[in-house]
């Protein structure tokens, strides 16, 4: 464990932010239960804003945050002809998309909890 100092409203933003990544991976997995792009906005703004206020490895989440949404957004956009031309195989690379997000998500809370940094 981290046995630095940590800041209490940085903490507490990291924590919002992930838990509105969070409700949006969850979201993704079940089926007719999406909460759309909105909250993954918002908490993707938060990190952009608020990274240079988080200190050493508290940090390491902002960054670790932004570039999973990244990702996960090109992921999506790279595997929407399948959806379009072929039903069943984009199904399956969105859910696959969605529990590699989802397994990030829960991964960065394990280790923001631990006071641990995530790898880059």
């Amino acid at each position: 464990m981290n046995d630095q100092p940590i800041d209490d409203s940085t903490h507490t933003i990291s924590w919002v932010s992930y838990i509105l990544h969070l409700i949006v991976a969850v979201s993704a997995v079940i089926p007719g239960a999406q909460m759309g792009p909105a909250l993954l906005v918002v908490a993707l703004i938060i990190d952009l804003v608020k990274k240079g206020d988080a200190a050493d490895w508290e940090s390491t989440h902002f960054s670790y945050r932004i570039r999973t949404v990244i990702w996960v957004a090109l992921l999506y956009l790279l595997t929407l002809p399948l959806w379009l031309f072929f039903f069943f195989p984009g199904w399956l690379a969105w859910v696959a998309i969605s529990i590699w997000f989802l397994y990030r998500i829960v991964l960065g809370m394990v280790r923001l909890n631990e006071k641990r940094p995530m790898a880059d």
